[in-house]
């Protein structure tokens, strides 16, 4: 049903690739999102939270390089143990905190610098590839012209790198820095996942968002919603979970035994920015795009 439509998608739609690790740890956690560039200007739209992700490396990483800067220079006389329990008391760091975060947009431009504009109440951004000497797509999407159109029963499809398998990354010991590698695998798969329109969301009296009767994955929020035809509808921001009341606690028989089964159902749905609101978006940032 989808299948053109996925092609056409794949042209504009790329990976965020992020790698993180926490306060003494040496693990590299790997991670993903999705955006999708709009016109030959290099402008790119995803999600508030994603643009958030790509902000807070610039105050995580120059914080914990000063942490280990003055860590090395403990005071004379001072003993070490105590030195380190202070600095990390002052900083804040314990198991579990962030201390580092490098991003790295996949195929998207080879680029001097971005800016990032964000939607002041919706889960929104623009990212803008400023001077750079090519773009990685000549395709860009087509937006839905009228948004009312959108109605219950309407089959999307999104497109996302919910499970990353990018492995293009390492830990330096000597260094206590992860950093990207020219070894391992430099991309991780698309993955599509199609939906029904269940409901619309509103806010102050105005449509918003809209609702798909399956989720979002982890990693696809920023990636467009779809029709067949590969015009786009919205963006995928969020997943919620709604309770079913369909609570289980009974026996059951596995492999010959009785067993006790407790189950709690929810059902997953995807939330999505809604076209309109992209496109209002993009016109009050002088940002141009296509209409089907």
């Amino acid at each position: 049903m989808f299948v053109n439509a996925i092609e056409v998608a794949n042209e504009f739609t790329r990976p965020l690739h992020s790698i993180s690790r926490t306060f003494r740890s040496t693990e590299v956690v790997p991670g993903a999102a999705t955006l999708f560039i709009v016109n030959k200007d290099g402008w790119a739209l995803t999600c508030r939270h994603v643009a958030e992700l790509i902000m807070a490396a610039d105050q995580v990483n120059p914080r914990y390089a000063k942490f280990t800067k003055e860590l090395a220079a403990a005071p004379a006389g001072t003993k070490s143990k105590a030195w380190r329990k202070s600095l990390e008391k002052q900083y804040g760091y314990r198991a579990g905190v962030t201390v580092q975060i490098k991003n790295n947009f996949v195929n998207c431009a080879d680029f001097q610098r971005f800016e990032i504009r964000m939607h002041d109440k919706l889960d929104l951004a623009l990212i803008r590839f400023d001077q750079f000497s090519t773009l990685g797509c000549s395709q860009f999407p087509r937006f839905a012209k009228d948004g009312a159109a959108l109605k219950q029963g309407k089959s999307l499809c999104r497109l996302g790198f919910p499970f990353p398998e990018f492995s293009n990354f390492a830990y330096d010991a000597a260094a206590d820095d992860i950093h990207w590698t020219t070894t391992g695998r430099q991309d991780t798969p698309r993955f599509p996942i199609e939906g029904m329109l269940t409901r619309h969301i509103g806010e102050a009296g105005k449509i918003v968002g809209f609702e798909l009767s399956t989720p979002g994955l982890r990693g696809q929020s920023g990636g467009p919603a779809f029709d067949v035809s590969g015009t786009v509808w919205g963006m995928q921001a969020r997943t919620a979970h709604l309770d079913l009341n369909f609570d289980i606690d009974q026996e059951v028989l596995r492999d010959g035994r009785k067993r006790r089964v407790q189950d709690h159902a929810f059902l997953n749905v995807g939330h999505c920015v809604h076209v309109d609101v992209l496109k209002d978006f993009m016109r009050s940032q002088g940002v141009t795009f296509q209409e089907a």
